[in-house]
C-alpha cells in the first residue's frame, strides 16, 4: 500500500517503521500492523456507521466506501422501506432532520477516513478496514455540536438498518 496510497507512509498507527511523528520517531512496530491483517480481512462485508458530522461522500478515498440503503430510492419524496426517514438511501442527518448527511466540519470525513479509506488507487491514505462500508450518519453540524437525543436516534438508525458497528469518536466537555 506503501506506493498505491501516496500518504500510507504518514499512518505510523497502521505501520510504524520509525517514521517521524510530530516532534519525534516513531517506535517500530509499535501500531495495529493492519496491512499484516489485510490478507485475512479487510472488512469486506462489513457496515461501519459513522456517527459524527457527516461524510465527505464524494471524497476519492471514501466514494466507492459509501453504504446505500438499498430499500430507499433516493430524491422520490417517499419512505420507501418504511423506516421513517423520507429518501434516506445515502444515511441521514439528524442535526438538520433530512437526507443529506454530508460533511460540513470535516471530523466525520476524518473518522470514515481512518476506518475505510479505499486501498491501492493512487489516492491519499488508507483505512484500517478498506472493505468495510460507511453508513454516514450526521448528528454533529457545522459548529460540531449536537444533541444526545440526536446521537441515540443515529445509534437506533445504525442497528436498525444494519451496521455491524458504529463509530462515536466524539466528545463533550
Amino acid at each position: 500500500s506503501a506506493d498505491a496510497d501516496p500518504a500510507f507512509r504518514e499512518l505510523w498507527g497502521l505501520e510504524n517503521v520509525g517514521q517521524l511523528v510530530g516532534f519525534s520517531f516513531g517506535v517500530p512496530d509499535a501500531d495495529t500492523d493492519a496491512p499484516d491483517a489485510w490478507p485475512a480481512t479487510d472488512g469486506r462485508g462489513a457496515v461501519v456507521a459513522v456517527l459524527d458530522t457527516g461524510v465527505d461522500t464524494s471524497h476519492p478515498d471514501l466514494a466507492g466506501q459509501m453504504w446505500r440503503n438499498v430499500r430507499e430510492t433516493a430524491e422520490n419524496g417517499v419512505d420507501d422501506d418504511g423506516n421513517g426517514y423520507v429518501d434516506d438511501a445515502g444515511g441521514w442527518d439528524f442535526a438538520n432532520d433530512d437526507p443529506d448527511p454530508r460533511d460540513d466540519h470535516g471530523h466525520g470525513t476524518h473518522v470514515a477516513g481512518t476506518v475505510a479509506a479505499a486501498r491501492d488507487n493512487g489516492v491519499g491514505v488508507v483505512g484500517v478496514a478498506p472493505g468495510a462500508r460507511v453508513m454516514a450518519l450526521k448528528f454533529l453540524d457545522a459548529d460540531g455540536m449536537g444533541t444526545l437525543a440526536g446521537a441515540v436516534e443515529a445509534v437506533l438508525y445504525a442497528g436498525a438498518n444494519g451496521a455491524d458497528v458504529v463509530n462515536a469518536s466524539w466528545g463533550d466537555t
